[in-house]
């Protein structure tokens, strides 16, 4: 029962993570400045770079397929399948991170410092609104893959 129960806390971490970056930060920084949301988003895209972060998004998706293969290799195969489409709602957020998010990330990155930019508004008219709305993908199929990590416990 340990890797399940794992496999609920991490998946409900990775979804909570991009959740609070869709109804609290990126609104938060919406209220901003254009040069302080992009100091401040570059802030955040260093510190995420840690740990605690890289245990729960690698962690969710190992974590679940292990639950896939322990499902059925007990023959609890309902379980097993909603596992497997938890998994596949993972690989989907973990995609969209490294194919939308994480290069609108790195041109934050090669603007330069905030202070320095001389059209602070352009870096972030280039970021914000494809980066929270693929966020938004992120926290939704995240979402999806927590109820499923959860339906198959309970299948269990």
């Amino acid at each position: 029962m340990v890797v399940p129960v794992f496999a609920v806390v991490v998946t409900g971490l990775f979804a909570g993570l991009f959740f609070a970056f869709s109804v609290a930060v990126m609104p938060g920084m919406r209220r901003s400045g254009d040069r302080a949301m992009v100091e401040v988003m570059q802030g955040v895209n260093v510190a995420i770079l840690n740990p605690f972060f890289a245990v729960v998004f690698i962690g969710a998706p190992v974590a679940v397929l292990a639950c896939a293969v322990l499902y059925a290799s007990v023959g609890a195969m309902g379980a097993a399948a909603w596992s497997v489409a938890a998994l596949v709602c993972l690989v989907v957020a973990v995609l969209v991170t490294f194919t939308v998010n994480v290069p609108r990330n790195n041109a934050l990155e090669e603007a330069g410092v905030a202070e320095r930019i001389a059209d602070p508004a352009a870096v972030r008219a280039a970021f914000e609104p494809v980066w929270v709305r693929w966020n938004h993908v992120r926290t939704l199929v995240s979402v999806l893959a927590l109820v499923g990590v959860v339906i198959a416990v309970g299948l269990r």
